[in-house]
């Protein structure tokens, strides 16, 4: 405890709430530091003590471990860096879409799937135009569904509307009318078979 009493303490903290531009989740992790110190709250410092040797990593790392609870993800392990290690998704499945049959960069979209051990899901997204495109791997930060079924619907309505907004975008190097139209395609065959299946 005593590296840590050098760090989490009020002088620190104070200074470091002070000195950046912190963003809400941020500040209120410091100011929940500060009481534990205020009300020398040993426990609880030593539990935050366990997060990192910066205060820094220590935000960081107890808020992705906090958001990682909403999966039921438990484990503190940090890596080499002190960061802590990112938790594996259970059940993990990824869905293409667009001209599938090809392997070139950027003729398809996909979606992966996957879940806690509680089993709440989510989703990641690599969203492709063409040349133009985002990606968002699965993980902790992501919107929180209680089933599989949720999480894909929403995902192929947020990739459905994504996709939608550039039909006809006249940049046709980034936004691939051929790969776009594709995509539309995937989805509305995935939409088609999902409607089937609820008349069994």
């Amino acid at each position: 405890m005593e590296k840590s009493s050098e760090l989490l303490n009020e002088r620190s903290v104070t200074q470091y709430l002070n000195d950046h531009n912190h963003i809400p989740y941020e500040r209120d992790l410091l100011n929940e530091i500060l009481q534990a110190i205020q009300k020398k709250d040993m426990k609880q410092l030593a539990w935050f003590a366990q997060f990192g040797d910066r205060l820094r990593s220590i935000i960081f790392n107890v808020y992705a471990y906090r958001k990682g609870l909403q999966f039921g993800f438990t484990n503190i392990t940090l890596d080499e860096y002190g960061w802590l290690v990112r938790p594996s998704f259970m059940d993990q499945e990824e869905l293409h879409f667009g001209l599938t049959e090809n392997d070139r960069y950027g003729s398809k979209s996909s979606i992966t799937l996957g879940r806690g051990p509680n089993q709440m899901w989510t989703y990641g997204m690599s969203v492709s135009f063409g040349t133009a495109g985002s990606s968002s791997g699965i993980c902790v930060y992501d919107p929180i569904f209680r089933s599989r079924e949720e999480a894909l619907t929403h995902a192929v309505g947020k990739l459905k509307n994504m996709i939608s907004e550039k039909v006809g975008n006249s940049d046709t190097t980034n936004y691939n009318q051929k790969i776009i139209l594709a995509i539309l395609k995937s989805i509305a065959s995935m939409e088609i078979s999902k409607a089937q299946l609820s008349l069994f």
